[in-house]
């Protein structure tokens, strides 16, 4: 008799409950009905089609984009049991016919292709030629597909001649980032039929949305790196100059870090990547080339260097942290000197798709510069209100006092509304006087009486705004900057962000009216005002849902050296094991036999005989 979901859920991957969509995508799947299913990263995506392939009679091929992510993905259901398979480059002949053979014969249950072999008439034959039909085809990262998605591949475009040669196949399309527009193109290039297109919330509640000015790089990451010492994450950065760059910092540090960009060898590359897989490193640091293939769910947090070029990559890239459920952070430091470099690599498009990349961008400098909650406005871009959690969470972004705070704003209590209008006036004044034909930088540096270069070769330190601008740290200013930017008083435009007095700055300056704006300045300090950061809050830290006693850590830190040594045998991640939050159970728990270990979530009857005498006994000798 065939299993349910549920059954599958539980006896194969050890849960007892699936996550929020899972179970209505899955039905539509076994109903045979075409699907487009929206979910964040972290969501559970891989279950929704894994479950329906060990249902259905036939194999399930998944189009997937890298070899990396095929790999981790196989290797995870090997560890559970699953018969799965992958045809790409890093297959032996030898190793290639043995797939090809247990295709054929029926034994496959999930192979994993890329789009580009997918196409190929060799793969077409060898499923063809199977003893099994096609079931169901599975397109991750769907939204490749669409021009208007992040990360557009036209090998995708050829995905809808494969469905055409097995048309019983019903299809999954699968995405974590998708707006209406994206959605459209997926249904249409994939020529899905009659589908159901089912959304789930784009909210990762455990990740803490923190964006702060770039006022010291290296400085702000190796001080974020203290705080989170020991664990993994990921660094972004817009060049491979600056990938390496910081990692030589972090590396002079003594912190555990190591490169990827497509400057390095493939073999470089792929070495760099395992070694963070296995968490034989901390930190990768790393360019946009680096992170689909990633399910490691013990990513703690992401930083990002620089402005990301959309809303859509940075949250595909945030998404990397967390993917356990457990408190994660995703840091965004800020300058507005990234606009012009991201600006740079669009001179050698075409003017629609400058179009299409300036609206993109626009959108993720509004996120950088918002000055109310950031999930509200980062959840609103997808087309969903924000709805507060029973924490307490408030609607409009403040907290009661007992609430996890979801991001920097919030964590603040909100920004308060300050009476700014004396360095506001300084500054709409100085754009005046330079005939509004400069960017911020440069304004601050002359409201701070700077005599570099620039500023000696227009005779800038004469005017009669030089130097008058002390009373506010750089970093202040730039804070103000953004705030004004934001409240509409001055606009940044062009490809080197000149501001313009907007006809509402205009108005304010010549009635000299009282401008409030809500700014984290600190006024209060006797000489410079500075930017009031917040104070970070305890709760990111990895060990947090532990029991806060001696006896538990003892067992967490011993489950931890266990799986260490025991993914080293292996050859394997950790995580392919037991993940993190797995780990936290076990040693709050501390099941005393079979069936106490089954009721840990993400063990499942495999598991729990391969490895279950091991943990028992080291619960028995502590």
């Amino acid at each position: 008799m065939a299993k349910s979901p549920e059954q599958i859920l539980k006896s194969v991957f050890g849960y007892d409950k699936f996550r929020p969509g899972q179970r209505e995508i899955i039905d539509n799947v076994l109903s045979g009905r075409d699907t487009l299913a929206v979910m964040p990263t972290g969501g559970g995506k891989s279950l929704c089609y894994q479950i329906p392939a060990l249902i259905f009679e036939g194999i399930t091929v998944v189009v997937s984009p890298l070899i990396s992510l095929m790999q981790d993905q196989v290797g995870a259901l090997l560890e559970n049991g699953v018969d799965a398979a992958f045809l790409n480059s890093t297959l032996t002949l030898e190793e290639y016919k043995k797939t090809v053979r247990a295709i054929k014969s029926g034994e496959t249950k999930l192979l994993y292709v890329s789009p580009e072999g997918l196409a190929t008439e060799r793969v077409k034959s060898i499923l063809s030629e199977a003893d099994v039909p096609v079931s169901c085809v599975t397109i991750d990262e769907a939204h490749c597909i669409s021009e208007w998605g992040h990360d557009f591949r036209p090998d995708y475009m050829e995905i809808a001649a494969f469905r055409n040669r097995f048309k019983d196949a019903v299809c999954l399309a699968l995405t974590a980032t998708a707006t209406k527009q994206v959605q459209a193109d997926i249904v249409k290039n994939l020529k899905l039929k009659k589908p159901a297109v089912l959304v789930s919330s784009f909210n990762r509640a455990n990740i803490f949305l923190n964006v702060q000015p770039r006022t010291d790089g290296i400085g702000q990451i190796v001080d974020f790196l203290q705080e989170h010492k020991e664990q993994s994450g990921i660094v972004y950065c817009l060049s491979r100059k600056e990938v390496d760059s910081i990692t030589k910092e972090l590396q002079a540090r003594g912190i555990s870090a190591m490169a990827y960009h497509a400057g390095l060898s493939d073999e470089e590359r792929a070495d760099h990547q395992n070694k963070f897989i296995k968490s034989q490193v901390d930190v990768i640091v790393a360019t946009v080339a680096f992170g689909m293939g990633i399910n490691k769910p013990d990513v703690r947090f992401v930083i990002h260097y620089a402005l990301p070029k959309s809303i859509e990559e940075y949250y595909q890239e945030i998404g990397r942290a967390g993917r356990d459920g457990l408190a994660s952070e995703a840091l965004l430091l800020y300058s507005a000197g990234d606009i012009h470099r991201i600006r740079f690599f669009f001179k050698d498009k075409s003017d629609d798709e400058s179009f299409k990349a300036e609206k993109l961008l626009q959108a993720m400098i509004d996120y950088a510069q918002c000055r109310t909650c950031r999930r509200k406005f980062l959840l609103n871009y997808f087309g969903e209100e924000y709805t507060p959690p029973t924490d307490g969470h408030n609607q409009n972004g403040t907290q009661d006092q007992n609430a996890a705070p979801c991001c920097d704003i919030c964590e603040s209590g909100g920004l308060p509304l300050k009476d700014v209008t004396v360095p506001a006036q300084k500054f709409l004044s100085c754009v005046y006087r330079v005939d509004q034909r400069f960017g911020a930088t440069h304004i601050i540096d002359i409201l701070l009486g700077s005599r570099n270069e620039k500023i000696k070769k227009f005779n800038h330190n004469f005017l009669s705004t030089w130097g008058i601008g002390t009373e506010l740290s750089k970093q202040a200013w730039f804070e103000l900057v953004d705030a004004m930017q934001s409240a509409g008083l001055i606009d940044r435009v062009g490809e080197y962000n000149i501001v313009k007095v907007t006809s509402l700055g205009r108005e304010l300056l010549q009635n000299r009216d009282k401008i409030e704006l809500p700014v984290r300045i600190n006024f209060d300090q006797q000489k410079k005002a500075s930017l009031a950061l917040p104070k970070k809050k305890a709760v990111l830290h990895k060990k947090a849902e532990l029991k806060d006693d001696a006896q538990t850590q003892e067992f967490f830190d011993r489950l931890k050296a266990w799986r260490k040594k025991l993914a080293e045998e292996e050859n394997v991640p950790p995580y392919f094991i037991f993940n993190d939050k797995t780990l936290i159970e076990i040693a709050n728990q501390k099941p005393s036999d079979a069936r106490g270990l089954l009721s840990i979530s993400g063990i499942g009857e495999l598991k729990a005989k391969k490895f279950g005498e091991d943990i028992l006994r080291i619960i028995d000798s502590a």
